[in-house]
């Protein structure tokens, strides 16, 4: 079975970067299209970031276009995701999700992944 870890979150002041790292295993990593989403108390994922594959396609949410970016590593089995200019707003707990290839489904849409990781924290301090 397919097995995700998040890492790299924390506690930070506003104006200030973190990287985070999924790390996939029980599966090829290669064969699988990746995301990233979000979430605070009350409310559902919201979609952050994705990869596809083989790396040449990542979409974006509009908040955080200018200040993310995301990238994957298949010989380490692992997709980042580069956050600078962090805010305030982007406090939430951050979950990778990943899909195989060759399933149909919307790099937006949380309920299309197949497989997701237990999340990490990020807060940011004003």
């Amino acid at each position: 079975q397919v097995h995700l870890v998040e890492s790299g979150g924390g506690l930070v002041q506003a104006g200030d970067s973190l990287r985070l790292s999924c790390v996939l295993s029980g599966g090829r990593f290669s064969y699988y299209n990746m995301g990233w989403f979000r979430q605070t108390p009350g409310k559902g994922r919201e979609f952050v970031a994705a990869i596809s594959w083989g790396g040449g396609q990542t979409f974006y949410a509009d908040s955080v276009k200018a200040r993310f970016a995301v990238s994957r590593d298949n010989d380490k089995n692992t997709m980042y995701l580069q956050m600078n200019s962090l805010n305030p707003e982007d406090t939430a707990r951050y979950y990778c999700a990943a899909r195989l290839n060759y399933h149909d489904g919307s790099w937006y849409v949380d309920s299309d992944y197949d497989n997701w990781g237990q999340g990490t924290q990020v807060t940011v301090s004003s």
